[in-house]
C-alpha cells in the first residue's frame, strides 16, 4: 500500500520559484535541505558535482519539491513539452480569481497561455516554463467524493 510523498520539479532560480509558488498560488514553505552530491547523484543517475538544494512547499496536503542544481552544467536546458507526451504534464490549482492569479503570475516571472482560456480554466507557466492549470475555487465541490 502506497502513501503519497511529494512531486519534484527542477527550477533554475530557487528563491524566485519559492516566491512564485508562495505569493501567486499560496504554497507554504515547509523545509529545505542540501543533500550530499554522492547520494543525490546515485539516486538521480546524474554525475556530480550537482550542488543541489531542495525546498519543500505545501498546499492543501500536496507537497511540491523544488530542486535547484547550482553546479555549472548540472541542470539541463528547458524544453517545452506538449500535453500528449508521456509523463507528468501539469499541476492544477484552484484559486479564488483565475484572471487575477494569472496576472499575478506574470508579475512574478510567469506567463499566461491566453489560447488556453476557456472561461473557467486557464493555463499559465511558472518562471521555468512548468505548466499550471488554474481552476475556480469551487471546482472540487462539483466532483464526486474521493474514495
Amino acid at each position: 500500500m502506497g502513501t503519497y510523498n511529494h512531486t519534484g520539479q527542477v527550477v533554475t532560480d530557487l528563491e524566485r520559484s519559492k516566491r512564485f509558488y508562495q505569493e501567486v498560488l499560496g504554497f507554504r514553505f515547509w523545509y529545505e535541505i542540501t543533500p550530499p552530491d554522492e547520494a543525490t547523484a546515485k539516486l538521480t543517475g546524474l554525475k556530480p558535482p550537482l550542488g543541489v538544494t531542495v525546498s519543500y512547499l505545501t498546499l492543501d496536503g500536496f507537497v511540491l519539491e523544488l530542486m535547484h542544481h547550482s553546479s555549472p552544467g548540472a541542470a539541463a536546458a528547458y524544453r517545452p513539452r506538449t500535453m500528449n507526451e508521456p509523463g507528468l504534464t501539469h499541476l492544477s490549482v484552484s484559486v479564488d480569481d483565475i484572471r487575477a492569479t494569472a496576472e499575478k503570475a506574470v508579475e512574478h516571472g510567469g506567463q499566461i497561455i491566453e489560447a488556453s482560456d476557456i472561461g473557467h480554466a486557464l493555463f499559465i507557466r511558472d518562471p521555468d516554463g512548468q505548466l499550471l492549470e488554474l481552476l475556480p475555487a469551487g471546482y472540487r465541490a462539483q466532483l464526486p467524493p474521493k474514495p
